[in-house]
């Protein structure tokens, strides 16, 4: 039996459970959605095993609540396969009046057409992604944000060099992965990325049969990570450097791509200022993992180390990753700045006490000067009046040691942080 890694989900997953009647956790493939939910669950229905797909589909359509027996909390796995489970599950909660009956676990977003209640109240919803570094061993942990919040400095070095950041880009977050040698880890992401284009958007969406057009905007995509890309821009770069598409396609495939967890933009954050700054709306383009940009990108360790420019992209998107993991276990959300002045943090931490931090990331130590300057910038634009002042600004970096700046701005290394 394979060991379990523990997950940051893990803790919340059993909140919930004690909260609510039911569960739903969803996420990209491979996340470890139906690992963690069985480290949990007592008994389980798989509605993907060959062995018994057709019958337990018959079953779906004919008595959905036989599906539903056996000791509990009963995991049902990739409940998307039949869509009516949804209902059966929400009638049981409300018929049981019991906490911790239901996980549920899906890989594809449904057609909210297909259920007849949304189970607020009685089904709580969790979204998990692939692996933090921390989760994965990769980080040290000894800068927590609860810590940073709590007042605490930061202290710490991480064992990191630009070569291993590299290679932590490269392959990316999936549990299966982890203790692997690179060559397979960035195999595994080659087999998740051609299931992408080959089988996961059209057994998603069902029209979309240009797989080739497909690569083209996934590739597109990521070479706009970790900026504000357009549609339009994005649709321009298809067809100026691989073949005529049109902006209803790109936007067509990338909500696709959105209903299976492959793409999860940053979205913007508006708080109040004291000037008549517009802020800008548009989100941040980023990738559930940037092992899926790297590979688009064809991109190795090696490679990305002779283009240092595009590397930074791809850490800032890995970053973003790692944030949000930490904060859904602090019930904080995480957003971009920028505004038409040009200012702008690569990440923002909003808290749901009204605290929040500011972050931007600088793959290099030699630009930690000019991120802490633009954080600077941004608190001092923030009315405080109507909001809190930050909890702390930090640069995060690739490498090195964890301190306080002079100027309070903290520094810390992305294989030191944690939750």
């Amino acid at each position: 039996m394979k060991p379990y890694f523990p997950r940051l989900i893990d803790n919340r997953l059993q909140q919930e459970l004690e909260a609510f009647g039911a569960v739903l956790i969803t996420g990209p493939k491979w996340c470890g959605k139906t690992t963690t939910a069985l480290n949990q669950a007592k008994s389980a229905l798989f509605l993907q095993d060959p062995d018994e797909r057709d019958q337990n589909l018959t079953l779906a359509d004919i008595k959905p609540s036989a599906l539903l027996e056996g000791e509990n909390p009963r995991l049902i796995d990739e409940w998307q396969d039949a869509p009516q489970l949804w209902d059966a599950v929400r009638f049981s909660v409300d018929k049981r009046s019991e906490s911790g009956l239901y996980i549920l676990t899906g890989s594809t977003r449904v057609n909210e057409s297909l259920i007849a209640h949304t189970g607020t109240g009685r089904i709580s919803r969790l979204k998990m992604r692939t692996m933090s570094l921390y989760e994965a061993g990769d980080s040290t942990g000894e800068v927590s944000l609860s810590q940073l919040l709590a007042g605490e400095e930061p202290a710490g070095r991480s064992p990191h060099t630009i070569e291993d950041i590299a290679n932590l880009i490269v392959g990316g977050g999936w549990p299966s992965s982890v203790g692997k040698p690179q060559e397979v880890k960035q195999r595994q992401v080659a087999g998740y990325c051609e299931a992408i284009v080959d089988t996961d958007v059209y057994a998603a969406d069902g029209d979309i049969r240009d797989s080739q057009k497909l690569s083209y905007v996934l590739r597109s995509y990521s070479r706009h990570i970790s900026t504000q890309a357009t549609i339009k821009t994005i649709t321009s770069d298809v067809s100026n450097n691989y073949d005529s598409i049109y902006r209803e396609t790109v936007s067509k495939y990338l909500t696709a791509l959105r209903s299976i967890f492959v793409i999860e933009d940053l979205p913007a954050w508006s708080p109040a200022l004291r000037s008549k700054t517009t802020v800008a709306a548009s989100s941040t383009r980023h990738f559930t993992d940037p092992a899926i940009a790297a590979y688009f990108l064809d991109a190795n360790p090696a490679d990305l180390l002779n283009d240092l420019h595009t590397m930074g992209l791809l850490f800032e998107s890995l970053v973003v990753r790692d944030l949000r993991a930490y904060a859904q276990t602090l019930e904080a959300k995480v957003y971009h700045y920028r505004d038409h002045g040009g200012l702008e943090a690569d990440a923002i931490l909003h808290f749901k006490d009204g605290q929040w931090a500011a972050f931007e990331v600088k793959l290099g130590n030699r630009a930690v000067d000019e991120g802490a300057k633009n954080l600077v910038k941004l608190a001092s634009r923030i009315d405080q009046e109507s909001m809190n002042s930050p909890a702390f600004l930090a640069v995060i970096t690739g490498g090195g040691y964890a301190y306080r700046r002079e100027d309070g701005v903290y520094v810390i290394p992305i294989g030191c942080l944690r939750n």
